[in-house]
């Protein structure tokens, strides 16, 4: 039997949870919400469980404290500024279910106006990076110039494989993430999807784009709105890490 459990992490996002939460609760088997900080939680549906943390940790250890806490055989990691779709997690676990080699299935992701957002994305490489995250980018804006790393020129309609989606939803197969170790907690924040794609692809496993499955996602961008920030200072310190773990990942394509 398939069972789904949802792990959302909130950082202050009360307010946020009202609606993303209210979406899962009809489309899961059981929630844990991972309250990082204090005023992280509001109300919650019946029968979902709430962590609440002693003192903030990194998400990639929220997630795997969340991960840890449930027992559904895929876990699906959802953002509180994500609103599921109708079926978007049935379409998601039972595309899973038909391929036992998809480890991680991600959905189509929609703008809260209703335009595409390109969620599904090819693994970053040292010059894509160098321009989306330096001045680089006001002469060439990555969502219009990088369409090799974004796939902008790709809409599919039926299932693709990817080299890594956003992390904010992704339905994960537990035996994947025993077998990974879960997410690397070495990550402040950023680029921890990344890794868990990367990884499960030297594992063997599939991550597959599933657009029959949409998903509201309000992504805040904050890296691509400044130059210099804490959250860019966290992106780099992000991306010098997955550089360590993974240095061919970064030339494997120009």
């Amino acid at each position: 039997m398939t069972t789904v459990s949802a792990v959302v992490v909130s950082h202050g996002h009360a307010a946020e949870l009202e609606v993303s939460l209210a979406a899962l609760a009809r489309q899961v088997d059981e929630i844990v919400v991972v309250a990082n900080i204090p005023g992280s939680v509001g109300t919650v549906p019946e029968g979902a469980r709430v962590i609440e943390n002693a003192s903030p940790r990194c998400l990639a250890a929220n997630v795997n404290a969340g991960i840890a806490a449930t027992v559904g055989n895929h876990v699906l990691f959802s953002n509180p500024d994500t609103v599921p779709g109708e079926d978007a997690v049935a379409r998601l676990a039972a595309f899973m279910e038909s391929r036992p080699s998809c480890g991680i299935a991600g959905p189509q992701m929609l703008w809260p106006d209703a335009t595409w957002q390109p969620s599904r994305r090819r693994f970053p490489t040292v010059s894509g990076t160098i321009v989306r995250r330096t001045p680089l980018r006001r002469f060439y804006p990555p969502y219009e110039r990088q369409t090799d790393h974004y796939l902008l020129a790709e809409r599919p309609t039926e299932p693709v494989e990817a080299d890594w989606m956003l992390g904010a939803f992704l339905l994960q197969r537990r035996t994947m993430l025993e077998e990974l170790g879960g997410w690397d907690a070495g990550y402040r924040h950023y680029v921890e999807d990344i890794d868990l794609c990367y990884r499960a692809m030297r594992a063997g496993w599939e991550r597959w784009y599933v657009p029959a499955a949409v998903v509201t996602h309000a992504y805040a961008a904050v890296i691509d709105r400044r130059f210099l920030s804490r959250h860019t200072l966290w992106h780099l310190r992000g991306m010098a890490r997955y550089a360590r773990k993974h240095p061919e990942a970064l030339v494997a394509r120009r």
